[in-house]
């Protein structure tokens, strides 16, 4: 494992764009801290003028857009190697600075709510600069139910920083501190096993090396079971309590409620996907006959089911075939790419102490960043294709947008990340050059829609279970938590998958659930970017501008409407039952091409 140090430059992503120096954030900092009294100067003012409220709606944005600078340059610092102190403490600063503004700015919600629509009308007429703001005030008055006094919504606000302890614990023990008994392979030799080889080990033609991997995974998560589900039962604890203290029918609503996605939309997916897990008991059981397993386990899931998997890619490959891949979608998007593959917006290779997986992110006013992991296999390549896709949505966001509509929701983010792979799919499968190519590339398919909407949605499953559970006053212990997983992954994968103990502490291994009611959007955001994609390949007259217009979008709209500029609608069960009916049709033709193999080698 190499050391943060020993990574050459033009393979990390370029920080100093946002800050040249750890001094020049430092200075921010100050700027910052500096600044936020001067919210006292509005507080009780704002239903004085137009103008004043104007001004004070201004001077948050000022300071919004600098402490996202501050917050990204810290967090990104730490992630790049955990271990480093003095980023952990930066991050910790960055988080308390935010607590500090959210805590000063929080009378700006209460007052606008006490003024009245009617009021703010007037206002905008008034003094026109305040009309940018318009849908700002909808959104606000949309949440007047859930918006407290004054005094309250200070004390939430200060409360954050302490509420997210589970959360920053486990990132913590997860990235800096937890570590595994390494893998011995056929030769005898050591390897270390690591977040960021994993999947790499889990790929592997050695059962031996797949089923260590697996079990010195999950042995050292249930070493500390119960520490673990201290953790992950005080993120729902702290969850509950927020949406109970606005007034949300459940907290489940609580965590739709930013989007304003129904939640119908999150039971609708279950229950579609629960429709059609046939396909799933499909797919688990032509695996396990592909591999020429009497019994199917979980660390089986992941290897290739043709020899076309060994192969590995170079990051200049893995970037070529990106964006061939991606040429439907304009020139213009392509010359975005381009630009960040060029400009160190990429962070590449895994180094000691790096955050695992892969996530993008970036402050507005400067340029998108992408994490990565990269060792060279398939999947790593559609990683590369799906962060770029949020990159390249921040980049268009962000220059359509006006800061206080430039971030968009999470709903909609998944969209043009997994159209993205759609593209790399289809790409692959038209250049194959033989028939086993083409089976990897399918399965490979298979395998990331299983991962994608099925699995997601078993998340987002878990999550509602233990959610209720605590909202009924009922307790979450370690074996309460195994007990719900080990069902789920039983109706999820069906009878012909072994299951074991091991795979029922994979709920503590999951950064996501300590972010609630967040993982089914990849899963609904897989049905929009299938059907998007499919009208791209199609060539749909028209379609790429409107995706574009839907990039742009932000925050301008409500997600279910940005979906809508490009003809899907996600409050009907239909865009998701048709994903998985693709997911049936291209399990037709893997299961097609194995007949065929099957016919010729017996011939």
């Amino acid at each position: 494992m190499r050391l943060r140090e020993e990574t050459d430059v033009k393979d990390t992503w370029a920080l100093e764009d946002i800050f040249p120096s750890d001094q020049a954030w430092k200075e921010a900092v100050e700027a910052v801290r500096e600044r936020l009294p001067e919210y006292g100067r509005y507080r009780g003012r704002l239903a004085e003028s137009a103008q004043t409220l104007w001004e004070c709606l201004k001077l948050d944005d000022e300071l919004g857009e600098i402490l996202e600078k501050i917050g990204c340059y810290a967090s990104q610092k730490s992630d790049q190697d955990t271990s480093v102190g003095l980023y952990q403490e930066m991050a910790g600063q960055a988080e308390d600075l935010y607590s500090q503004a959210a805590e000063a700015s929080s009378f700006i919600r209460v007052e606008i709510t006490g003024m009245g629509e009617e009021k703010i009308r007037s206002f905008m007429e008034e003094w026109e600069p305040l009309r940018l703001y318009e849908r700002i005030f909808f959104l606000i008055f949309r949440q007047k139910a859930h918006t407290l006094s004054d005094q309250e919504e200070a004390l939430l606000a200060a409360s954050q920083f302490m509420a997210d302890g589970g959360a920053n614990t486990f990132r913590m023990f997860n990235n800096a501190d937890l570590t595994f008994a390494p893998v011995i392979d056929g030769d005898g030799r050591e390897l270390p096993l690591t977040h960021g080889t994993y999947i790499a080990y889990m790929q592997s033609k050695d059962r031996n090396v797949r089923r260590q991997a697996y079990e010195h995974m999950y042995d050292a998560y249930r070493a500390f079971e119960n520490t673990l589900a201290a953790m992950f039962t005080a993120n729902v604890k702290q969850h509950v309590f927020y949406s109970r203290v606005r007034k949300y029918p459940s907290s489940m609503a609580y965590g739709l409620s930013g989007s304003a996605v129904p939640v119908s939309v999150y039971s609708t997916l279950i229950e579609t996907t629960h429709q059609f897990l046939p396909a799933m008991y499909r797919y688990v059981k032509l695996r396990r006959e592909m591999l020429g397993l009497d019994h199917l386990h979980m660390y089986d899931v992941y290897v290739p089911l043709t020899e076309a998997g060994a192969e590995r890619y170079t990051f200049e490959e893995a970037k070529e075939i990106v964006a061939r891949a991606l040429a439907p979608m304009g020139e213009e998007y392509l010359t975005i790419l381009r630009q960040g593959f060029e400009n160190r917006w990429i962070d590449v290779y895994e180094n000691k102490g790096k955050r695992s997986g892969a996530y993008s992110s970036g402050p507005y006013g400067v340029h998108p960043y992408v994490l990565l992991n990269f060792n060279g296999t398939l999947d790593d390549i559609f990683t590369l294709a799906h962060e770029m896709g949020h990159a390249i949505h921040s980049y268009y966001s962000d220059h359509a947008q006006p800061y206080c509509y430039a971030g968009y929701h999470i709903f909609v983010a998944e969209v043009a990340s997994t159209c993205n792979e759609a593209l790399v799919t289809h790409y692959l499968l038209e250049h194959a050059g033989s028939e086993a190519e083409k089976a990897h590339i399918i399965n490979h398919y298979l395998d990331g829609f299983k991962s994608t909407m099925y699995r997601q949605t078993m998340f987002a499953e878990f999550e509602k279970m233990t959610h209720e559970m605590v909202e009924r006053g009922e307790g979450l212990t370690a074996e309460k938590l195994c007990g719900i997983y080990h069902q789920l992954n039983e109706l999820y994968f069906g009878e012909e998958m072994e299951l074991d103990s091991y795979i029922d502490m994979e709920w503590a291994r999951i950064p996501h659930f300590y972010t609630p009611f967040y993982v089914y959007q990849y899963a609904t955001g897989y049905g929009a970017a299938t059907a998007i994609s499919r009208k791209i390949l199609n060539g749909e007259e028209g379609i790429i501008e409107k995706y574009r217009q839907f990039l742009k979008g932000g925050n301008s709209m409500d997600c279910i409407d940005l979906l809508k500029l490009c003809g899907v609608d996600m409050t009907e069960p239909q865009p998701v039952a048709d994903a998985l009916t693709v997911f049936g049709e291209y399990l037709d033709q893997m299961e097609n091409i194995t007949k065929i193999r099957k016919k010729v080698t017996e011939n």
